[in-house]
């Protein structure tokens, strides 16, 4: 465990003090694209965003910064995170979840891997919910004043905000590489998977691939992050220390005691005709090959929240979710903590469950040891958690999927897309499947 951060405050050293206040929008309503606007940054190490339909969280600057590795990776964020908060003076005036002490994090998908596993604290956090703004400092206090701080000045307008940003720079000469395989090396991997899934060795297997992307000048993510949002607006679009993308699927929220999460595997690609699009949606809701496939991951969630949760529901059939680029069978899950556990954190829970089924395979060590074997590339944070964590514990973690890794450069990214093996697979049928998961990261970098 490595950490950039001031040390715990000592008798007549300064302390933090984190301030949130309502923001005065002037009336106006803001949206994803708006909220995204107000970064004042391009680099993507200096974005922190999570968000949805215009509600979540957008952040700039660093505070903190917590790395981890290896197998006790999400526990050591963890302890750095409750250690972090308990030096802390908050004045919290908003009291939604969101609000005071947050921190984002992105964590890498295998415990054996190049990437770290990080925890960021933004200097400034802006965020969003049930019609409210509001906006979270970290400054330095004396902690002489601390038990009764001078009367806080007015919260920055939205103009002032807009003031800081810089202009928007297009990015040109994007040109594409090819990752770890080409497109029929990974197709002859997945028949090798294919092979020994039907030889019972494992029963599913989600296998991974990666294209490089490069640009002639350093990436401004803040039209990219846009352009997703616009498109994809009921995933959650996010970037946290260079990852960026815009996911479907929600590992795990817990906010007060309700914990929840929605699952995702069967999917098949959109056709652009509404018509033809129905009939392939109701073909997918039937798909015996699908079908096992999505009960997998279904079935991985529930058995892993069931030894901490009083109570879990499940929908009895999956339904299926629209996205522009792709179809996928989807089902929502929930539970309440059990007494003994309540005090697991959204980070605890989204360790405890990755990874699912849905993003590994299934039995998952089997699984896991195939991904290393067959996909002949070092995933790093996709398909680990990303999201945020508040001091309370309560927060949201997505899984990194339709996503991107923009390296330190800002002029090189590496793009991913994964599809779940089963014995029914079609290699060439996956393949295809793969190519519409990376639309959306291809378009809105316009290639």
């Amino acid at each position: 465990m490595s950490a950039s951060v001031p040390q715990p405050a000592s008798k007549g050293s300064p302390s933090l003090l984190v301030r949130t206040r309502e923001l005065d929008t002037g009336g106006e309503t803001l949206s994803d694209g708006d909220l995204i606007g107000l970064l004042p940054r391009p680099r993507a190490d200096a974005a922190h965003l999570w968000l949805r339909r215009g509600a979540g969280l957008v952040g700039w600057g660093q505070v903190a910064r917590f790395t981890s590795s290896g197998p006790d990776r999400f526990a050591d964020a963890m302890g750095a995170w409750r250690e972090f908060t308990e030096h802390l003076v908050v004045r919290d005036e908003v009291d939604l979840p969101g609000s005071g002490p947050v921190a984002f994090g992105a964590f890498t998908f295998a415990p054996a891997t190049n990437a770290p596993s990080v925890l960021l604290v933004p200097e400034v956090v802006l965020g969003s919910r049930d019609g409210r703004t509001w906006i979270t400092t970290v400054s330095s206090v004396d902690p002489v004043d601390e038990p009764s701080l001078p009367p806080l000045g007015p919260a920055p307008t939205l103009a002032q905000l807009r003031e800081q940003v810089s202009p928007l720079r297009p990015h040109r000469g994007v040109q594409v590489l090819p990752g770890a395989l080409d497109p029929d090396e990974w197709v002859e991997q997945v028949e090798r998977v294919i092979a020994r899934i039907r030889g019972g060795e494992v029963a599913k297997v989600v296998m991974a691939r990666e294209e490089h992307v490069q640009v002639a000048e350093e990436l401004d993510i803040r039209p990219v992050l846009t352009q997703l949002a616009h498109a994809y607006p009921t995933t959650w679009t996010f970037a946290v220390d260079g990852l960026i993308g815009a996911t479907p699927e929600l590992l795990v929220r817990r906010e007060r005691g309700l914990v929840s999460s929605r699952v995702l595997a069967g999917t098949i690609p959109r056709t652009g005709d509404d018509e033809a699009d129905l009939t392939h949606a109701a073909s997918l809701a039937r798909s015996s090959k699908d079908l096992e496939e999505h009960e997998f991951a279904v079935r991985s969630l529930m058995d892993s929240l069931r030894p901490v949760a009083a109570s879990t529901n499940a929908q009895d059939a999956p339904f299926v979710l629209h996205l522009p680029n792709v179809m996928h069978l989807a089902t929502d899950v929930t539970a309440v903590l059990a007494t003994e556990h309540a005090d697991l954190s959204s980070l605890d829970l989204a360790a405890r469950l990755h990874p699912t089924a849905a993003v590994c395979g299934t039995p998952t060590p089997q699984a896991a040891e195939m991904i290393a074997e067959h996909e002949q590339m070092d995933r790093g944070r996709y398909a680990g958690p990303v999201g945020w964590i508040g001091a309370d514990g309560d927060g949201e973690w997505g899984i990194a999927l339709r996503c991107a890794q923009v390296e330190p450069s800002g002029r090189e990214l590496r793009l991913f897309a994964g599809c779940g093996i089963v014995a029914a697979s079609d290699p060439v049928a996956e393949l295809g499947e793969a190519e519409a998961k990376l639309a959306p990261m291809r378009a809105a970098l316009r290639i």
